[in-house]
């Protein structure tokens, strides 16, 4: 065997290395979506609970989730949500075996950020 010097080089490609594909980061964007939604659903659960609770808790849930930062856990909770459901629309329509290819991956790929992106604009718009 010849005597290679392994200190020099990566000992596989690294992630580092390559240009991630779209369907890659919007695959584990939706699996980190999924999560944040759940944890907005405790705030949204909290809230419920302190309106049936009390007036006072009432208050206390409604004042934070009414701040400035309340308002953009909402914001980026309702992009969440709308993302997530995007995506979900695509893998349905891959568990049908269609649009499959690269290309139209990439397509749908782009179409559900757009897509989400304006349905969020719109749920800052109208709430």
């Amino acid at each position: 065997m010849a005597d290679v010097n392994r200190g020099q080089r990566p000992l596989s490609p690294h992630v580092s290395i390559y240009r991630w594909p779209l369907n890659a980061i919007l695959s584990i964007a939706h699996r980190i979506t999924g999560v944040g939604m759940a944890i907005s659903a405790i705030l949204v659960v909290w809230w419920f609970l302190a309106a049936a609770v009390s007036p006072e808790a009432f208050a206390t849930a409604n004042g934070v989730l009414t701040s400035w930062l309340g308002y953009l856990v909402l914001i980026v909770s309702a992009a969440a949500l709308w993302f997530h459901f995007c995506n979900g629309i695509r893998h349905l329509v891959w568990d049908t075996g269609s649009w499959l290819g690269n290309r139209r991956v990439q397509q749908t790929g782009v179409a559900a950020l757009i897509v989400a992106a304006v349905l969020t604009i719109l749920t800052i718009i109208i709430a």
